[in-house]
């Protein structure tokens, strides 16, 4: 069906290189699929996130028959006017949907994706075509993201459950080249996803705030300790109007200025929630200032 946004979910290892597969993990898997497609969908096309696949307008996600001699199944997604239209891959459409997709997989599995560039490439393709299509803000994917992660969780089960399979790889294809979807799934990202470890310490960081989402008190702090932004929660004691103007002020000043000097920059006292491997997911903020001293 030329023309239209595929999506193709693939398990290897184990009985999946037999051409088989747990009935129910599978039913699982292809359930956190669908959905996830559903939701990120939903979203582009209509600029809003919701919260049950059925609820998906404008838009339609079908499914090929599973190809023969393997264990891979590929989702189409037409989009449009009560999803008669459809959508090509290599347009603004196609590709924001593979950007918003690609950020949320690798977000939610623990591969770190730089929100401004590919969801960047987007952007400038939107504003050349004149298109009416918005780019979501960042806080909607990590809002998108937190919707999503049972889903993706799901998507794991042959993996993490019957062991039916080893890994699995979602890719699409865009301008003719194939692309991977995030990373592969494994054991690995399972736990990533699943399992969370709060640290019983607090620790003090400098960092910019790059984004942040005043109905939910979440939001993005680049640390360049981490070398990237990290999403983190304020402590009902850090809601307060002071606090909150703190993080508002470091998100504006730190648009127009520089990094490298102090425009911009808040410390944090913060709890450090990582996976059982040790790898950072987000921080828990329980004092935010200008100073640093003041938080010793």
């Amino acid at each position: 069906m030329p023309g239209t946004i595929d999506f193709t979910l693939s398990f290897f290892g184990n009985d999946a290189d037999r051409h088989e597969i747990d009935f129910y993990d599978a039913a699982q898997a292809l359930h956190g699929f669908q959905r996830s497609l559903a939701l990120t969908t939903h979203l582009i096309v209509n600029g809003e996130i919701i919260t049950q696949a059925p609820a998906l307008k404008n838009a339609r996600v079908l499914v090929r028959p599973i190809d023969e001699g393997s264990w891979k199944v590929t989702a189409i997604i037409l989009a449009g006017i009560g999803a008669a239209a459809t959508a090509p891959r290599d347009t603004p459409l196609g590709h924001l949907i593979y950007s918003t997709y690609d950020f949320i997989v690798s977000e939610s599995l623990g591969f770190h994706v730089d929100y401004e560039k590919p969801l960047g490439v987007s952007f400038e393709e939107i504003q050349q075509s004149n298109s009416d299509l918005k780019v979501p803000k960042q806080h909607q994917l990590d809002s998108l993201a937190e919707k999503c992660q049972f889903s993706l969780t799901e998507i794991h089960r042959p993996i993490s459950h019957s062991a039916s399979a080893q890994s699995a790889l979602i890719t699409t294809t865009i301008h003719q080249d194939a692309k991977e979807i995030g990373g592969p799934f494994t054991q690995e990202t399972y736990d990533f996803i699943k399992e969370t470890v709060t640290s019983e310490e607090p620790e003090i960081i400098e960092g910019y705030v790059s984004s942040y989402n005043r109905n939910t008190f979440k939001g993005r702090v680049y640390v360049s300790s981490v070398g990237h932004p990290v999403g983190f929660e304020l402590t009902e004691h850090c809601q307060s109007v002071g606090r909150v103007e703190l993080i508002v002020r470091s998100l504006t000043d730190s648009a127009i200025g520089n990094r490298d000097e102090a425009f911009g920059r808040v410390y944090m006292k913060v709890i450090r929630v990582t996976s059982r491997s040790g790898a950072l997911k987000r921080f828990i903020v329980g004092e935010v200032t200008k100073n640093r001293v003041n938080l010793q």
